[in-house]
């Protein structure tokens, strides 16, 4: 066997991982078409933390904790886990914060687009165009000289260690204690026994560290180098929920009354636009950042505090949108965000240049 053949097999392998997790997910409790989301999960913890007081959606997930760890795990095991910092923190932060604007204005991360999108959801198929032309903007910044520059090794191996040790002491204190919000109702109390969600967690952040499975950059690679190696794990997922969704009934297409999501064609594309054009601009999507920080990258770890807070500030200003459609202010904060993005591409091309 040589050795793309290996490596195909690999992402292969961690395809049906990937859709195992989600299915067993979806089939425990999570909520509808949210077998697991980075956007809306890092929402929901966001409110456990009290950081916003929307009721509905206040639960530390367990999966947010688990995709770190797994990743962390996965890099020591695999001497892959390096310390690293120093590659425009502030940025990253603004660039996390507007991708859980456009994230939520959508109402998902690409992972959950791609899980809409296995349950008939044409809404999500919808915001793929927008998600896909985010990237393409991207990948024409990154070809004029986008750069946020390099990191580099930390002084001291533990800083790395920081994000992974803080989530496992939240992960504990949540078993133990009673500190954090939990919705009695709406999407943030619906959720897989504990235990599921923990290992559900581990393991898709063990197998997205092993395969660098990032729903931007399979769609990056393919724009810049005919590289389709990024697509097999996505396609396998897709694949592997679609026939469970056909299987047990909750396989329903078209665009009105689908989980938790609102058919706002213009500001479905408009959000994932966002999502995918800052994606690029980070060097990874959502989860991609989860599990760069659970590897050793403070750069990504606080590029997730920016998804944090970000999601925080979407619930206490109107931003976020529901079942019922958009806001005036998710709309407003789009248009905000997509002109912030342009102009840190713009400032950041003309700085590689000079």
């Amino acid at each position: 066997m040589n050795s793309l053949t290996k490596e195909r097999l690999v992402l292969a392998v961690c395809g049906v991982i990937a859709a195992a997790v989600a299915i067993t997910l979806a089939a425990t409790g999570n909520p509808g078409n949210m077998a697991i989301c980075v956007a809306c999960f890092i929402r929901d913890s966001a409110g456990a933390l009290k950081l916003h007081t929307a009721a509905p959606v206040q639960y530390l997930r367990p999966e947010i904790i688990g995709i770190v760890l797994g990743a962390f795990i996965m890099s020591i095991a695999g001497r892959e886990f390096k310390s690293t910092a120093g590659s425009s923190p502030f940025t990253r932060f603004l660039l996390g914060f507007i991708m859980s604007i456009g994230a939520l204005v959508f109402l998902g991360c690409p992972l959950r687009m791609i899980l809409r999108m296995a349950a008939g959801d044409l809404n999500a198929w919808v915001g793929l165009v927008g998600f896909a032309a985010g990237i393409i903007v991207g990948v024409f910044a990154l070809k004029k000289g986008f750069s946020l520059g390099r990191a580099t090794a930390t002084l001291h191996k533990s800083e790395g260690y920081i994000l992974p040790a803080v989530l496992l002491v939240l992960f504990v204190l949540s078993l133990a204690t009673s500190l954090f919000a939990a919705s009695t109702e709406g999407p943030g109390s619906k959720h897989a026994p504990v235990a599921i969600s923990i290992i559900g967690g581990l393991a898709f952040g063990a197998l997205a560290q092993k395969s660098r499975l990032c729903f931007a950059g399979g769609i990056r690679d393919v724009a810049i180098a005919r590289d389709f190696s990024g697509l097999i794990v996505i396609g396998i997922l897709f694949a592997g929920v679609l026939a469970y969704n056909l299987a047990t009934g909750h396989f329903v297409v078209g665009f009105e009354s689908q989980p938790i999501a609102h058919s706002e064609a213009l500001w479905n594309i408009l959000g994932l636009f966002v999502v995918g054009l800052s994606a690029t601009l980070l060097g990874g999507c959502p989860l991609r950042q989860l599990v760069l920080a659970g590897s050793g990258s403070a750069d990504s770890a606080v590029t997730f505090l920016g998804l944090l807070i970000g999601a925080a500030f979407c619930h206490n200003f109107g931003i976020a949108s529901s079942a019922t459609g958009t806001t005036v202010a998710g709309q407003v904060m789009t248009v905000v965000s997509i002109a912030v993005l342009v102009a840190l591409a713009v400032a950041n091309i003309k700085r590689a240049d000079a």
